[in-house]
């Protein structure tokens, strides 16, 4: 039975599991889980549409401190901080498309400024950016650009990937080796999505290790073996291990994600709640 179908007849159960809170399911050995949980918005979008403030004080009664944009819904940021100020949120981060950059960035730093984003995320590229080790360097070129124009206002870009970005082209070299490789560590950041880097094969640690300092930002969601994107702590990918060397990656904030959820308030109470469970304290 595939997990989500799982998870539509056993909902009542999670529910229980989220209400135990951090007093349940202790973790034998405690991992070096962040103080400040944060979560992508992208996870909430269509409840968001519906109820913008109701979704942000659900997100924050589950204990979640910080919040990543994924579009604004046509408010503005000024009426966005102030609701988020009054329930105690922060949003350090927000992804903004790469052709809105482009166009615009004065405004979207001018979003960021107001709503306090420490960084701006990229979040996708088109296919035709992305067929070849080329163009990768182009883009590589383009992020410094913006990421230096973006470091004078006081804002740092940042990077989010896919699975595509670790295919190769003829060799061994893959478009994210070309991203790392030809940006400036200092102009633009990488946000290292979990679970799309074990969906395209690749080893987060060792990520960590070969780049230390390189990945400020991460977003969390599991895996299944049959590729099956999961809550956090129902699938393969080791999170403690993945926190044990969070210091070296560099890492300063995380955001729990499910691109898909059957339930979107559940699951980011299921992620949250094994984090802090995680903790094991």
């Amino acid at each position: 039975m595939k997990r989500r179908a799982f998870l539509r007849t056993a909902g009542a159960a999670l529910g229980s599991l989220a209400a135990l809170g951090p007093t349940a399911c202790r973790a034998a050995t405690p991992a070096v889980v962040p103080d400040r949980l944060g979560v992508q918005l992208y996870t909430v979008r269509d409840l968001l549409a519906e109820d913008f403030v109701g979704v942000l004080e659900a997100v924050r009664r589950t204990g979640y401190e910080e919040v990543e944009f994924a579009g604004y819904h046509g408010r503005d940021p000024r009426a966005i901080r102030t609701v988020l100020d009054g329930m105690g949120l922060t949003a350090p981060a927000a992804h903004v498309g790469l052709g809105a950059l482009r166009d615009d960035l004065d405004a979207q730093a001018e979003a960021a400024y107001v709503l306090g984003h420490r960084y701006l995320v990229v979040p996708w590229l088109d296919a035709g950016e992305r067929a070849s080790l080329d163009g990768y360097r182009r883009v590589a070129e383009t992020l410094n650009a913006l990421g230096a124009r973006l470091r004078e206002a006081g804002i740092q870009l940042a990077y989010h990937n896919h699975a595509f970005e670790f295919e190769t082209f003829g060799g061994d070299r893959t478009g994210y080796d070309v991203l790392l490789e030809a940006t400036d560590p200092a102009l633009v950041a990488m946000e290292l999505d979990l679970y799309w880097a074990v969906h395209g094969g690749r080893d987060p640690v060792a990520l960590f290790e070969r780049h230390p300092g390189r990945f400020p930002l991460l977003h969390l969601k599991d895996r299944m073996e049959d590729g099956e994107m999961v809550e956090v702590g129902m699938g393969e990918i080791g999170f403690g291990r993945v926190f044990a060397h969070a210091e070296a990656a560099g890492v300063r904030h995380v955001f729990v994600e499910h691109d898909a959820p059957w339930d979107p308030l559940l699951s980011i109470r299921y992620s949250y709640h094994h984090l802090v469970n995680l903790r094991g304290r």
